[in-house]
């Protein structure tokens, strides 16, 4: 069998494919063997690894931490509803079946806290603004803050928004297909190429419908502000549905891993994922190395990734904050969306999935194939940019020169990756923006209607 990649391959680059194989080999072992433990020897491992904690780490938490309880409370919280319930919101729950017959979860906060909405799923009256998460989560990252006035969806709800939390296919809340089980291959067959022209264009037009207004506000976490790059560039009606679009922690076309091995061998052969992880979820036993490890011991693996592949410091982020958030930070996706990722990285360009990377032949220096890019200066939906200025991913004048001239970016200094949306300071440096765009692209929408232009 003939295996392109290898052959481009440097010898560190072979050590760490070994490496990487090893230790896929030993977790499938572990997966395994731990399946079959009864709980009484899985307690007694998660006692193991917090006693091993607490022998060369302090605690998360200050003497007397009044956030202690809070954090308890919301890393334990079995789902949206649950988190939710902590600061007195009840949400509803709506799905979504999209045109090639995926079944989505899209969580609703219809009132402010302590009103009572007397037929759920009717429409309120009020703006609405729909909110999607990153690569490798879920809805339930926005509402698992320690506190309340940090909580983007919450601040929405009290402000008198009709605020929508979208779901992408494959994660906890949207593992269901008219037409395949996710034991089926073809289930997770998906990348950014599917979200785009699927799951971000039908859930808008499902929560228009139930809302009965014309127009909403989208604000995206990471892979969610891609989704919409890449869903307004590729679908023109889209934009007439979105009266401004934040991207929070935007992600377009990023410069890589800051590990060097990590990021050259990823990108020599990006289809390399497909033999690490296979073809159906990526990183799938991380649940289950959740569940046996220490939750202080989980956080610093977590730190410590974060460290390695994008070198975030993650300083801004509260130890509390870290010990609620990180419970809820992982949920399914496929390996072909990371694998989307890096044929981005690979060639520098906000590109649609390239399915024939093979076909890619060069003659006299000339290239005979060619994937298509996502035309992202087409957009005409008004886009605010909110990004850390320590962010890795983040290149902001290649970004720019990607999108329309109507863009504006804001900076958010000393900020990286996930402070945008879980740092100290979230209510002070990024709320006060996203509200002033949400209100500007409500009000702007509302003029060009008045005035005939829409």
């Amino acid at each position: 069998m003939h295996i392109p990649f290898l052959g481009r391959l440097l010898l560190p680059e072979y050590g760490a494919l070994i490496f990487g194989l090893l230790l896929l080999v030993f977790e499938a072992i572990a997966r395994i063997v731990t399946m079959l433990l009864p709980q009484t020897v899985e307690q007694w491992l998660y006692q193991k690894t917090r006693s091993a904690f607490h022998a060369f780490a302090r605690s998360p938490y200050k003497a007397n931490d009044p956030l202690k309880v809070r954090a308890e409370q919301i890393r334990t919280a079995k789902d949206f509803d649950e988190l939710c319930a902590i600061y007195g919101y009840t949400p509803e729950e709506h799905l979504v079946q999209t045109k090639d017959g995926y079944l989505l979860v899209v969580h609703r906060l219809p009132c402010r806290k302590g009103e009572v909405k007397a037929r759920p799923g009717t429409p309120t009256g009020k703006p609405v603004v729909y909110l999607h998460h990153g690569l490798l989560m879920c809805s339930e990252i926005w509402v698992c803050l320690t506190d309340e006035e940090r909580c983007i969806p919450f601040v929405l709800a009290e402000a008198g928004y009709d605020v929508w939390l979208g779901n992408n296919r494959g994660n906890k809340y949207s593992r269901k297909s008219v037409h395949h089980t996710p034991a089926d291959t073809a289930f997770w067959r998906f990348s950014m190429d599917e979200f785009c022209m699927h799951d971000i264009p039908d859930t808008i037009s499902y929560i228009l419908d139930t809302t009965q207004q014309p127009s909403l506000g989208y604000v995206g976490f990471s892979q969610g502000t891609a989704q919409a790059f890449a869903a307004l560039s590729v679908l023109p009606q889209l934009n007439q549905k979105v009266n401004v679009f934040v991207a929070v922690a935007p992600a377009m076309s990023p410069p890589g891993l800051s590990n060097r091995i990590v990021d050259a061998l990823m990108k020599a052969s990006p289809s390399l994922m497909f033999l690490l992880f296979g073809r159906r979820s990526i990183l799938s036993s991380t649940t289950f190395w959740q569940s046996m490890l220490y939750p202080p011991l989980f956080c610093m693996v977590i730190d410590r990734g974060l460290k390695f592949l994008f070198d975030w410091q993650c300083l801004n982020i509260a130890p509390a904050q870290k010990m609620a958030a990180y419970a809820h930070l992982y949920s399914f996706t496929s390996t072909k969306s990371v694998v989307h990722w890096f044929q981005i990285m690979r060639r520098a360009v906000f590109q649609l999935y390239d399915d024939d990377v093979a076909a890619t032949v060069r003659l006299y220096g000339k290239s005979f194939y060619h994937p298509a890019k996502f035309p992202t200066q087409n957009i005409a939906t008004p886009i605010v940019l909110l990004y850390g200025t320590h962010d890795s991913l983040v290149d902001i004048k290649v970004m720019k020169a990607a999108l329309p001239d109507h863009t504006v970016a804001i900076g958010i200094p000393a900020y990286e990756h996930v402070d945008m949306i879980w740092g100290k300071d979230v209510d002070k440096l990024i709320i006060p923006h996203v509200l002033e765009a949400l209100d500007g692209g409500r009000k702007g929408r509302k003029m060009a209607i008045t005035n005939g232009t829409t």
